[in-house]
C-alpha cells in the first residue's frame, strides 16, 4: 500500500469545537486553515464544567497540569433561596470513583487560550465573513469566498461557525433549491431563555471568602417572585464567573427574537441590551460575603466589554452534511447550557470528525461522504441524548410545576440511582485514535466509538507501511 492523501480541511468558525479540530488535524499533519469572521479573538462567556469527558482529550494535547492549575476542581453544585439560604446539593463527588477524573471549573475564556495555544498562529484567519461555498466539479474541490475577495479551496468544509451558521446557511439553501431539506431544518431556531453572563476581575477574598476555597464553589440561585435565575463559579484566578437566566414566556420570547435581529451581532445584542439587563438584575441577592452581596457587587467588577447578553436556543437539526461540507458544534445542535454540554458535545464533535477525516485513504467525494455518513450516524444519537438531558436539568431552575418537580426529582434521587446516572454520563470520553493513548482509570470503561477503531486501524497500516518502507530501503543500502 502507498501511505493514503491527506485531505486540506477548511474550517470555518474560531470556537472551540472549530480549535479542537484544528489541534486534531495539526498533530495529525493534515493541512487546514482557519476562517473567524471576527476582526479579532474576543473570547467572552462564563465559566465551563470540563470533567472526565473531555480531560483524557486535553492531557493528548497539551501538558495536563497546565488545564489543572487553571481550574478549580468541583465536588457539588449548591441551591439557595433569595433569603441566601441553602436549599440543597448535587454531589458530583462520585466522578472520580468512577472515572479517575475530578469535575473541575473553568473559565471559559482561559479554556479556549489554552487551546488556541496549540495551534500555529498563521494558520487562523481573522476578518474572514463567509459568502458563499459550494464545490467546485471541474477541480473536484470544495471551495468558500469571504467578504475581503478572499477565495479558498480544499477537500473538506466544515462549519463550525455557531448557531447561526453562514455555512448552514449557504448550505441549506443550496439544498432547498434540490427540495432535499426538511421543513424542520428550515425552521427557526427556539429559545425560551435569555442570558447575561461575564466574568469580573480579580476580586478581594476577603469581601469573596469564597474564593479561598481550594474547590469551585458552584452557587445556584432561583427567584421566588420572578422569572431569574443566577448562578455563580470561582475560580483560581481569584476571579467569579456568573450567569444571569432569564426564562422568557411564549410571547416574550417572540418579543426577544424580534430584538435580536434588530441587535448588532448574531449571538449578542449590544451594549445597551446587556446594561439594560444589568439594570434590572443587580439586586439579586447572592450567597457569601457579609450576607449583603448582589449581582451589582459583580458587575460592578466585571469590565463593560466582557459582559454579554445572548439566547439560550435549544434545536437538533437533521442535516450535518451534504457532499464535501460538514457541520459540527452548535452550527447542527445548540443545547440548553444548563448541563453544560454545549462545548463538550462540539469538542467531541471534533474528535469524532478528526478520527474519520485521519482514516481516510482517498479525498474523492464518495470517500468523504462515507465518513460524513458515518459521522452523523455515531454522534447524532449522543447529541440527542445530551439534548434530553440539558432540557431536563434546564427544568430545575424554572418556576413552574414541570421545574418543581424536576427539582424534587434532584433533591430526593437515592445515591445508588443517582451513582448509575453519573455513570452513564461519564461512558462517553473519546479520544484521538492516532494519538498515544491515555491511561484508562475508573470503574467505569469508556465507550468505544466507530470513529476511534477506524482511526487506530489507519494508524496501524501507517505504521506497518512505514516499517516496511524503511526495511527496504536498508536492505537496499547494503
Amino acid at each position: 500500500m502507498e501511505t493514503a492523501a491527506k485531505p486540506r480541511v477548511l474550517i470555518v468558525g474560531a470556537g472551540l469545537g472549530g480549535l479542537a479540530l484544528g489541534i486534531l488535524l495539526e498533530r495529525a499533519q493534515i493541512p487546514f486553515e482557519i476562517f473567524e469572521r471576527t476582526s479579532t479573538i474576543k473570547p467572552l462567556g462564563s465559566a465551563l464544567s470540563v470533567g472526565p469527558n473531555l480531560i483524557p482529550f486535553l492531557e493528548q494535547i497539551m501538558p495536563i497540569e497546565d488545564f489543572f492549575n487553571a481550574s478549580k476542581p468541583m465536588t457539588d453544585v449548591r441551591s439557595f433561596d433569595e433569603q441566601r439560604q441553602f436549599v440543597f446539593s448535587s454531589d458530583f463527588s462520585p466522578i472520580e470513583e468512577l472515572t479517575g477524573y475530578k469535575q473541575h471549573i473553568i473559565s471559559r475564556p482561559v479554556l479556549y487560550d489554552l487551546l488556541l495555544r496549540q495551534i500555529p498562529a498563521h494558520k487562523v484567519h481573522l476578518n474572514k465573513r463567509v459568502l458563499d461555498i459550494g464545490e467546485n466539479d471541474k477541480d473536484d474541490k470544495v471551495f468558500l469566498r469571504t467578504s475581503d475577495n478572499g477565495y479558498y479551496e480544499g477537500d473538506i468544509l466544515i462549519g463550525a461557525d455557531g448557531a447561526y451558521s453562514a455555512v448552514r446557511q449557504r448550505l441549506y439553501e443550496s439544498l432547498k433549491q434540490k427540495g432535499q431539506i426538511s421543513k424542520a431544518d428550515l425552521g427557526d431556531l427556539p429559545f425560551k431563555c435569555t442570558c447575561l453572563v461575564g466574568q469580573t476581575d480579580e476580586l478581594d477574598v476577603e469581601e469573596f471568602p469564597q474564593l479561598k476555597e481550594p474547590i469551585c464553589q458552584f452557587w445556584s440561585t432561583l427567584g421566588e417572585d420572578r422569572p431569574f435565575s443566577w448562578v455563580t463559579f470561582t475560580t483560581p484566578q481569584g476571579k467569579i464567573c456568573w450567569m444571569v437566566i432569564q426564562h422568557l414566556s411564549r410571547e416574550q420570547s417572540k418579543a426577544a427574537e424580534g430584538e435580536r435581529f434588530r441587535g448588532m451581532d448574531n449571538s449578542e445584542w449590544g451594549p445597551i441590551a446587556a446594561q439594560s439587563m444589568c439594570d434590572a438584575t443587580r439586586r439579586f441577592p447572592i450567597p457569601g460575603g457579609n450576607g449583603t452581596l448582589t449581582m451589582g457587587d459583580l458587575y460592578d467588577r466585571t469590565p463593560k466589554n466582557l459582559i454579554s447578553k445572548v439566547m439560550l436556543e435549544e434545536k437538533v437539526f437533521e442535516t450535518w452534511h451534504s457532499g464535501r461540507v460538514a457541520l459540527l458544534g452548535d452550527a447542527c445542535h445548540k443545547l440548553n447550557p444548563s448541563a453544560g454540554q454545549g462545548a463538550v458535545t462540539a469538542i467531541h464533535d471534533a474528535i469524532a470528525l478528526a478520527n474519520l477525516i485521519y482514516s481516510l485513504e482517498s479525498t474523492s467525494r464518495s470517500a468523504i461522504h462515507r465518513i460524513f455518513t458515518l459521522y452523523k450516524a455515531e454522534r447524532y444519537p449522543i447529541v440527542q441524548e445530551a439534548f434530553k438531558s440539558s432540557e431536563f436539568l434546564s427544568k430545575r431552575i424554572e418556576r413552574s410545576l414541570t421545574g418543581l418537580l424536576a427539582r424534587w426529582m434532584s433533591r430526593y434521587t437515592p445515591l445508588w440511582l443517582w451513582k448509575i446516572m453519573l455513570a452513564k454520563s461519564v461512558k462517553h470520553r473519546p479520544t484521538a485514535s492516532f494519538l498515544p493513548p491515555v491511561e484508562v482509570r475508573g470503574s467505569v470503561r469508556p465507550e468505544v466509538q466507530l470513529s476511534g477503531i477506524l482511526a487506530e486501524e489507519a494508524f496501524r497500516r501507517r505504521q506497518q507501511y512505514q516499517q516496511q518502507h524503511q526495511s527496504e530501503q536498508s536492505a537496499q543500502s547494503i
